[in-house]
């Protein structure tokens, strides 16, 4: 995540902890979605070849270690989880992902 996104999202946080409310939703993060194809295989609302965001947010949002499994799923593939399709290998969907740009893009699907 740039610094420009990082300073948002801390500012987002700040602002949403001062006034007592939730957590604001954080920004789409379209140039790492885009660049890792993730709607190639999964849509925000409707399952396609992969669950929708909200349907993983729904099933590990409350969940301990859900965020750092869904960031090492992310970085390396994994098997599956949903059906028969597992995460394909980063080489297969546009190349490494730095473990801040998996948190980020983590992050952006739990809070759906």
């Amino acid at each position: 995540m740039n610094a420009h996104l990082r300073k948002a999202v801390a500012s987002l946080a700040a602002c949403a902890a001062a006034s007592g409310s939730a957590l604001a939703q954080p920004p789409e993060p379209t140039a790492l979605i885009d660049h890792q194809h993730c709607m190639f295989c999964h849509t925000v609302d409707k399952p396609f070849l992969a669950p929708s965001f909200r349907q993983i947010a729904d099933r590990y949002r409350d969940q301990p270690h859900a965020s750092a499994m869904l960031e090492a799923k992310l970085r390396h593939g994994g098997k599956a989880h949903w059906g028969d399709m597992s995460m394909p290998l980063p080489a297969e969907r546009g190349g490494p992902l730095s473990a801040e740009d998996a948190h980020t893009l983590v992050q952006w699907v739990l809070s759906q």
